[in-house]
């Protein structure tokens, strides 16, 4: 875990938590932030790196390494239809921004957020046997290569029983706390 350049962390902040302000207003992450994370993520790390220039491929690669992970742990998500396509475009832009190893450590903080914020919602819903059974269905589905929500309907994210919650929030909330842990674990 390193603490990215400041420049880098403003613009983490500044997308996380629009995207994470309108996605729970409405659901959704516009395109329009994403991709302009993406570009502005591939552009300052592009700059960020450069010895001899303002252009560096090296700062590239570490945003395309980034970028191609998140997108792929989450577009694979989002076949799944657990996620949808504004999350992982989200995600791209966050992995863009810092790089595969440190996109790692926000996907660990934004799942323990998440799964904190599943078990209150499970209990202030009183869905708890219904996510039990669902919990059965992705593990018993999964093994065999079948997506859960072919079993179970509720299980897809388009669905108007499926629980949901705005993930760009525990993106949010997934992006901060990475920051402020590497802020205060950071080599000095």
């Amino acid at each position: 875990m390193t603490l990215p350049p400041l420049a880098v962390q403003i613009l983490l902040i500044l997308i996380a938590v629009t995207a994470a302000l309108i996605d729970f207003r409405t659901r959704k992450v516009p395109n329009w932030l994403s991709l302009s994370g993406v570009l502005l993520a591939l552009l300052l790390n592009s700059f960020l790196y450069a010895v001899d220039g303002i252009f560096s491929v090296e700062g590239l690669l570490f945003a395309l390494k980034g970028l191609g992970l998140a997108f792929g742990i989450y577009f694979a998500l989002y076949l799944l239809r657990g996620m949808g396509a504004g999350d992982v475009k989200l995600m791209a832009a966050i992995g863009a921004a810092v790089g595969w190893a440190n996109w790692l450590g926000i996907l660990v903080l934004t799942s323990a957020a998440g799964l904190v914020a599943g078990i209150v919602l499970v209990f202030a819903k009183k869905r708890f046997r219904e996510t039990l059974h669902n919990m059965e269905t992705i593990v018993t589905t999964l093994p065999k290569g079948r997506a859960p929500y072919k079993e179970n309907p509720d299980l897809d994210v388009r669905s108007e029983n499926a629980l949901r919650m705005p993930h760009a929030v525990l993106i949010a909330v997934g992006t901060i706390a990475f920051l402020i842990a590497a802020t205060v674990w950071a080599p000095r």
